[in-house]
């Protein structure tokens, strides 16, 4: 409960005068019975016009006064449930932002988006039944049994045994939904999780005749939800039949008895009314507190899920007194072991790598030879099991993560733009960057053949993930994108890989002449994108299988060679390595 407690930041004070609204609503809901039983044995049974009219009046002042307090409670109770759920999804998100990728890899993205919404939505709900029911049922329910002993003692004792007998189904009930409840959240991510793999590969779906698969996918993912509903929801009506049963039995019982007292003079025809009020008053309050414990009960799983999102610690944080300042692009892999699951089943090992400050280095590689992975270490999207990754001649533990991020700039195989314009994207790479500097980058990365196609240039609009330009387009931006952060290192992970051979080998002649001091590490799978590079890399099942030039790995290294003369024999990648 403290993540919730810490995010009622900004809204104590009308958390605070939603309970107190509902205390005087109740205050005046119990004033009502007492001046309804004054006007009918004062009033009525005597003739007294005055009685009726003085208790009318106040009765209509009551009235209005509890009304003030409902509606105060309702709009105070909406202001601090929304600012909760406002604040939790703040603080959620903030917490996402300082994930490393092992802490991204723990949480699937389906997941955090249930929790981001479905989840805080919940919590949100049974707060603010909290501050109104969870207020105004107790006390309600306490005042009327209080004012029931008040008028007679036997009479009442019939509402405590039907309280004692309500609150042992409750009991019972409540943790069996409980436990329900935390299914049906699993079997939400599940159901987002079929949505957002859909809509993302939306293209892919319809390239392939895929609609109905989809469709029935979702159907059931969505079945299985409506089912765990539907199950809890059949358990939770089972207590308002049994609510009910026991109010009438109740009111059965107040007749039977009140009609003997009444005969017998130890009780008044208006004292067995307000009894009957309070009846209704305290049984109808019990009710309302348990659809608060139920929506309590739902929102503790939700309560779970946001917290461990919030209290999860970033794997990869600053160290104390970080170093603000990279010297060079010098890359020193030294003796590095890797594991994602810190279980010593390494996918890189014993990477003994050492890169000068302005080289071109390629990376050559089978899938799942862990190239990605490499580069992922040098701007410490993940840190290295074993051993040590140096920039510059530091260990990049110990630098500002933000320093070094900006330092080492990476595209990675992923090519995601944002929506906003060509001009926004770029500035992700800077965002003080001037319009000249984002049209230099641009023309580096052989973007501005096509911006300069489109009617609106570099303010022309990009949907969401880039949907509305070519994968090759793409590529190119996100490496513009990277440019414009100026860094000591530039790394492309496959980044070349949609654009045509012509256009890579004019991105990699710009590097050559436009950033000579800048350390480039070009993964890829064409040979043709590396060949010229200073040297070049090869891995084989996380380790480096070779290291060198072109030609020296033509003749040394077999799988170098078999890479070079499969695509050699293929469409011609080579032809355009004379025009470099």
């Amino acid at each position: 409960m403290k993540d919730i407690v810490k995010n009622i930041k900004g809204y104590w004070t009308v958390s605070i005068l939603t309970p107190l609204a509902m205390l005087l609503e109740v205050a005046m809901e119990m004033v009502l019975p007492s001046l309804m039983a004054d006007i009918i044995d004062n009033g009525v049974n005597k003739g007294n016009q005055t009685i009726i009219l003085q208790d009318g009046g106040w009765m209509l002042l009551v009235a209005l006064v509890g009304l003030a307090a409902g509606v105060g409670g309702g709009v105070f109770g909406a202001k601090a449930s929304a600012g909760l759920a406002r604040n939790l999804r703040g603080s959620m998100f903030r917490k996402i932002q300082t994930y490393s990728f092992e802490n991204i890899d723990k949480f699937e993205s389906s997941s955090l988006i249930t929790r981001l919404t479905t989840d805080v939505t919940n919590v949100q709900n049974a707060y603010m039944m909290l501050l109104r029911m969870g207020m105004r049922a107790p006390a309600s329910m306490i005042v009327a049994l209080v004012m029931s002993f008040a008028v007679n003692r036997q009479m009442a004792m019939i509402y405590v045994y039907a309280i004692i007998f309500l609150i042992i189904i409750m009991v019972i009930l409540m943790p069996i939904t409980g436990g329900m409840f935390r299914k049906v959240f699993k079997k939400y991510d599940a159901m987002n999780e079929s949505v957002q793999e859909n809509v993302s590969a939306i293209r892919v779906v319809k390239a392939y005749v895929r609609e109905d698969h989809e469709n029935e996918k979702f159907t059931k993912k969505s079945g299985d939800i409506y089912k765990s509903f539907l199950r809890v929801e059949k358990l939770m009506t089972l207590i308002m039949p049994v609510m009910m049963g026991t109010v009438y039995v109740c009111i059965l019982l107040l007749s039977w008895n009140g009609a003997k007292l009444i005969v017998g003079g130890g009780l008044q025809t208006g004292e067995l009314v307000q009894l009957l009020t309070y009846c209704m008053s305290i049984l109808m309050s019990l009710m309302m507190f348990a659809m608060v414990a139920m929506m309590i009960l739902m929102s503790t799983a939700s309560i779970q899920r946001i917290s461990e999102v919030i209290d999860e610690k970033p794997a990869i944080q600053n160290p104390e007194h970080p170093v603000m300042d990279i010297k060079d692009g010098s890359i020193d892999f030294d003796h590095v072991n890797f594991s994602y699951l810190k279980n010593n089943n390494y996918v890189l090992q014993d990477i003994d790598l050492h890169i000068k400050s302005g080289e071109t280095i390629g990376i050559i590689g089978g899938t799942g030879s862990s190239k990605s992975t490499l580069v992922s270490l040098i701007s410490r999207l993940y840190d290295v099991s074993t051993g040590d990754v140096k920039v510059g001649g530091i260990d990049v533990r110990n630098y500002d993560l933000e320093k070094l991020r900006d330092g080492v700039s990476v595209v990675l195989q992923q090519n995601l733009l944002f929506s906003g314009t060509i001009y926004d994207n770029l500035r992700w790479g800077d965002k003080d960057a001037t319009d000249e500097e984002c049209q230099r980058a641009a023309k580096l990365a052989c973007a501005d053949e096509f911006i300069d196609r489109f009617p609106e240039g570099y303010n022309t609009r990009i949907s969401q993930g880039g949907t509305n330009v070519s994968g090759g387009q793409r590529q190119r931006l996100c490496i513009a994108r990277a440019l414009l952060k100026k860094p000591k290192v530039l790394i492309l992970d496959d980044s070349t890989s949609a654009v045509d051979t012509a256009t890579d080998s004019k991105i990699r002649k710009a590097f050559r002449e436009e950033i000579p001091g800048t350390t480039k590490i070009i993964i890829a799978q064409r040979i043709s994108s590396v060949q010229d590079a200073d040297r070049i890399v090869v891995m084989d099942e996380g380790k480096i299988n070779g290291v060198g030039t072109h030609d020296e790995l033509l003749k040394t290294n077999e799988i170098y060679r078999d890479v070079y003369e499969s695509q050699a024999g293929g469409s011609g990648d080579f032809d355009e390595k004379e025009n470099d």
